[in-house]
């Protein structure tokens, strides 16, 4: 039995891991096996590797540097966890995966997409996810919530453009890919997002086979 791979998508304070210990829940109440993981990190390697990536520092960091570590923390993450994971039956929630990087370095950074879409084959092979939630509401409210979080790491001391041009990203590879993402309104009382994500329940527990 092979597991299945839920990737969790968005903006700053879109409730990404709020949502994905509401899944969790339910997912394990019904008897399923669950592995919680975020990216970058998910392994004490990538863990490093999230904390020099998010670290405000002086010097500048290159965008191919940003890229490159992306892919290196995910490669580890990948081998480490994820893979055995799926190969044991189990889901995988992932807090963030391959779609950041073409969100992040791609339409927030500039990165062309056709050299993502090369590490992306690079590092993970055939390997995608089976679905993914993507929490989308509008820049200024999860800024808002990501500032009342405390103190802004590198990514979420950006512009406002910035994170437009990530959302933008998100919502077009959604249209791209629509047999595999699912939009979620995040811009709702959480009670209300709770209820939208539970209408996509039963179509996660057919893709398990039960």
């Amino acid at each position: 039995m092979s597991g299945l791979l839920i990737t969790l998508e968005g903006p700053e304070g879109a409730g990404k891991t709020t949502n994905r210990a509401f899944l969790a829940e339910f997912l394990q109440a019904q008897g399923v096996q669950v592995t919680l993981t975020r990216e970058p990190g998910g392994t004490p390697l990538a863990e490093e590797i999230r904390h020099l990536l998010l670290a405000p520092r002086e010097e500048p960091v290159a965008t191919d540097t940003e890229l490159l570590l992306m892919f290196a923390g995910r490669a580890q993450h990948l081998e480490q966890l994820i893979k055995p994971a799926l190969a044991r039956g189990e889901v995988v929630l992932c807090d963030r995966f391959t779609d950041a990087s073409y969100a992040y370095q791609g339409g927030g950074r500039g990165v062309d997409q056709q050299r993502i879409a090369i590490l992306e084959q690079f590092v993970q092979a055939d390997l995608r996810p089976d679905l993914t939630l993507l929490f989308d509401l509008p820049i200024e409210a999860g800024m808002a919530r990501a500032k009342a979080r405390g103190q802004l790491d590198r990514f979420e001391q950006e512009q406002t453009d910035f994170f437009n041009r990530i959302r933008n990203t998100y919502l077009m590879r959604a249209e791209q890919e629509p047999e595999r993402f699912v939009i979620i309104n995040a811009d709702q009382p959480l009670a209300q997002v709770q209820a939208d994500l539970q209408q996509i329940f039963p179509r996660i527990l057919e893709q398990l086979g039960g």
